[in-house]
C-alpha cells in the first residue's frame, strides 16, 4: 500500500548502522544507551547526542539515504523530511552546505522528497526567524513548510505569530508542534498564528470545542503512536486517544516521528493503528496523500 510519511525528523531516523558508519568509535551499547527512551526529558537528551554525532554535511547525507532507503521499502512514495535547522545552526555549522547535501541526497531517491525547516521554539523568534529566512531561500530548492518545534511551554507559539507571516508571505507551508507535551491551550495557540498541520496534537482529545474547529478548518493532526507513549505523553498504548480523535471526525495522519528512538516503523505505526484502535489502513494513507503540501501529478 502506497503512503506518505510527513512527519519525521531526520536527526531521530539515525539508526546504529548509520551511528556506526560515521563514528565507528562508537560502540553498541553506548548507541543503545543513547537511543533509550523512557521520558520526553531523556528523549531531548538523546536527540541531542545524536545531533552532535553529525558533525559534517557528508554525515547528514549519509543519514538521508538510509531513511529514504528504509521509507521505500515501506511502501512510501512522498515524504516531507523535517530537518532540524535550528539545532545546525546552534551548533555553529554552515546550513547551507548542510541543506544541500540532504538536499543531493534526496534528489536520488525514488521517493518524492520535500524538506520541513525547524526552529527550536525556546530559542525564541529571533532564532527561529534565521530558519525562516533560510528556508525561504531555499524554496525553490525543496524546501516545502517551516515549523517550530521543541518545548512549547518554554516556547509558546505565540513568539512566532511574525515569523510564521513571513514564511507564510514567502510561499511556505506552515506546521506546528502542540499538544503533545502541552495541554489543548498550545493547539489553540498554533492554529491561531496560521499552522496547517499540527504535530501531534493529542491533546485537542481533551477539548470538544477544538476537536470541532480542527474538523470544521480540516486542519490534520500528524499523529505519532509510538512516539507518544515513549515520550509518556501518553500513559500507555490503550490510553492514546487517536481513536477518539478519529471518531470526533478529526483530521488525522499517521506517522514515525523519530523512529530509530521509538523502535518503530511506518508499517508498525499503521498496524498498531488497524489492530488496535481499528483505524482503517486505506483511509489513512490516503489522508497522507491529501494533506501533503505538494500535490502529487
Amino acid at each position: 500500500m502506497k503512503k506518505a510519511e510527513l512527519h519525521v525528523h531526520l536527526e531521530g531516523s539515525i539508526e546504529a548502522e548509520t551511528l556506526l558508519a560515521i563514528d565507528p568509535s562508537l560502540t553498541r551499547d553506548e548507541i543503545a544507551a543513547n537511543l533509550t527512551c523512557a521520558s520526553f526529558p531523556q528523549f531531548l537528551q538523546g536527540y541531542i547526542w545524536v545531533t552532535r554525532k553529525l558533525e559534517k554535511p557528508e554525515h547528514y547525507a549519509l543519514a538521508t539515504r538510509h531513511l529514504l532507503d528504509s521509507l521505500a521499502g515501506q511502501g512510501v512514495t512522498y515524504a516531507e523530511i523535517t530537518l532540524s535547522a535550528g539545532v545546525v545552526l546552534w551548533k555553529q555549522q554552515d546550513l547551507g552546505a548542510v541543506y544541500d547535501a540532504v538536499w543531493r541526497e534526496s534528489q536520488r531517491s525514488s521517493i518524492r522528497t520535500f524538506w520541513i525547516l525547524d526552529a527550536i521554539r525556546q530559542f525564541g523568534p529571533e532564532k527561529g526567524m534565521d530558519v525562516a529566512e533560510f528556508a525561504v531561500s531555499r524554496r525553490d530548492e525543496g524546501v516545502i513548510a517551516y515549523g517550530i518545534g521543541g518545548d512549547e511551554v518554554r516556547g509558546p507559539a505565540h513568539w512566532f505569530r511574525d515569523v510564521f507571516a513571513y514564511a507564510r508571505s514567502q510561499g511556505l507551508r506552515l506546521v506546528c508542534h502542540a499538544g503533545e507535551t502541552a495541554g489543548p491551550e498550545s493547539v489553540w495557540s498554533a492554529l491561531a498564528i496560521g499552522a496547517e498541520r499540527i504535530g501531534h496534537g493529542i491533546a485537542a482529545a481533551k477539548d470538544p470545542v477544538l476537536m470541532v474547529q480542527l474538523r470544521q478548518d480540516n486542519v490534520p493532526l500528524e499523529v505519532c503512536i509510538s512516539s507518544n507513549v515513549c515520550t509518556g505523553a501518553v500513559a500507555s498504548l490503550e490510553d492514546h486517544p487517536v481513536r477518539a480523535l478519529y471518531d470526533a471526525g478529526v483530521p488525522i495522519t499517521i506517522h514515525t516521528d523519530d523512529p530509530a528512538f521509538f523502535r518503530t516503523t511506518l508499517a508498525r505505526e499503521y498496524e498498531l493503528a488497524e489492530s488496535l484502535f481499528g483505524l482503517p489502513s486505506g483511509e489513512l494513507a490516503a489522508n497522507s496523500f491529501r494533506y501533503a503540501f505538494r500535490a502529487l501529478p
